[in-house]
């Protein structure tokens, strides 16, 4: 997808000035918040993209996931107004175990870029707190990331225990070695590969 948006083309270039001139240069002209998320989103999924391909490393993901949080520390304020058009409440967070949170943070991004109010609990997060934060927020998905392949256990363990309580919650799991074999072992009704497939599977349940 060639990406037109100066501010998507900037966001994919990694151009972290030129994004933050722009995006208070759009808040200044009256653009609307979600608007400009969308944009910054558009510049992460061709990240994403550049990733998949090798034309970017692990460095041009950290530092676009950088940039991004600049962006939407910017945006915030202006997005609180924007909770009406809200989709709906997902809770997130990297499974007990595991404490890498890149992933975990570019997928809150594009979920709250496209809509949802994200509950995101942190990385090493243990059964009780996914729990605790289901109920609170009747949230009807879950989303967990893991980078290491020693947590799938604790993966599985995690959503055993959820699905003992009786919640009525789809489950997304997510990392970059996870796969079909991997979503059936532990229980998962959801996987992705990129961050954007949360966003997805969250538009396919709400």
């Amino acid at each position: 997808m060639a990406l037109t948006d100066a501010l998507a083309i900037a966001v994919a270039e990694l151009e972290d000035e030129q994004v933050m001139s722009l995006v208070k240069e759009r808040l200044g002209a009256g653009t609307p918040a979600l608007e400009i998320v969308g944009r910054l989103q558009e510049g992460m999924t061709e990240v994403g993209r550049l990733f998949e391909a090798e034309e970017y490393f692990l460095s041009e993901l950290v530092m676009a996931g950088e940039i991004m949080k600049d962006a939407m520390d910017e945006l915030e304020p202006h997005l609180k107004g924007a909770n009406q058009e809200f989709k709906g409440n997902i809770v997130i967070g990297t499974v007990r175990g595991d404490v890498h949170d890149l992933g975990k943070n570019i997928v809150v991004m594009l979920l709250k870029g496209a809509g949802y109010n994200v509950i995101d609990l942190g990385v090493d997060v243990p059964s009780d707190k996914f729990i605790d934060a289901i109920k609170d927020s009747k949230a009807p998905l879950v989303a967990m990331s893991v980078l290491l392949t020693g947590c799938q256990d604790a993966m599985k363990d995690i959503i055993a225990d959820i699905r003992k309580e009786g919640l009525d919650v789809k489950i997304l799991i997510g990392g970059n070695y996870v796969d079909e074999i991997v979503k059936e072992n532990v229980g998962a009704d959801f996987f992705g590969t990129s961050a954007s497939d949360a966003v997805k599977y969250a538009d396919q349940i709400f």
